[in-house]
């Protein structure tokens, strides 16, 4: 091979090498281009879900105990609200103008129902309702310790056709529709919870 020969490949493998080397190495415009495009379909995703199928949640407080707990964390459905609506004794996340935040309660009263309590007894158009979803023990134990009854007695109420009456669990502990009156239909958010921390907690409230 002549000298002339020789000089041409040792040319032609250099630029070769140089180019791969270009090739291999990522462009930080790609990789910062790449980083942003994650990041932007993270939060379209986050946003889709949150906004059209699970709405998360945290317990704070101990307005639905026992069923839920302080601090427990998970999520409720929005879709199952969307196609099932709302039923009586739902639980639901629900927001509340008033103080600007969302709360987890359990629906009592359904539109057009005309709603009372006597004796720690619901009625519901005159008719006493049953709610089974109480911890019997519980309730013995606090109304021993509050000598009196666990849901405090009102007259009757009538609710509007867009109106839902919700109420905590926790009844002497609660700040519900007794305090900042039914809720519209566009105030509830999402309807059952499913609590998955802490883990020893997990558990699903599924009407």
């Amino acid at each position: 091979m002549s000298e002339e020969n020789r000089r041409e490949n040792e040319i032609l493998e250099s630029y070769r090498n140089r180019n791969q080397r270009r090739d291999d190495e990522p462009s930080i415009l790609a990789e910062i281009f790449d980083f942003i495009k994650s990041v932007v379909i993270s939060v379209i995703i986050v946003f889709l879900l949150t906004t059209f199928i699970v709405k998360p949640i945290r317990v704070d407080g101990s307005s639905m105990y026992p069923t839920l707990k302080d601090k427990q964390i998970g999520f409720s459905n929005i879709l199952s609200l969307k196609i099932g609506g709302i039923n009586r004794f739902d639980v639901v996340i629900v927001y509340v103008p008033q103080q600007e935040e969302y709360l987890v309660k359990r629906v009592i009263g359904l539109p057009g129902e005309t709603i009372s309590y006597r004796r720690d007894q619901l009625y519901i158009n005159g008719f006493p309702i049953d709610e089974g979803f109480f911890d019997q023990d519980y309730v013995d134990e606090v109304k021993s310790k509050i000598k009196g009854n666990f849901t405090s007695d009102f007259p009757e109420f009538t609710l509007a056709d867009d109106e839902y009456f919700l109420m905590g669990d926790n009844r002497p502990f609660s700040s519900d529709s007794r305090r900042f009156g039914p809720f519209k239909l566009s105030n509830i958010i999402s309807k059952d919870a499913y609590i998955i921390f802490p883990f020893d907690q997990i558990h699903f409230i599924i009407q």
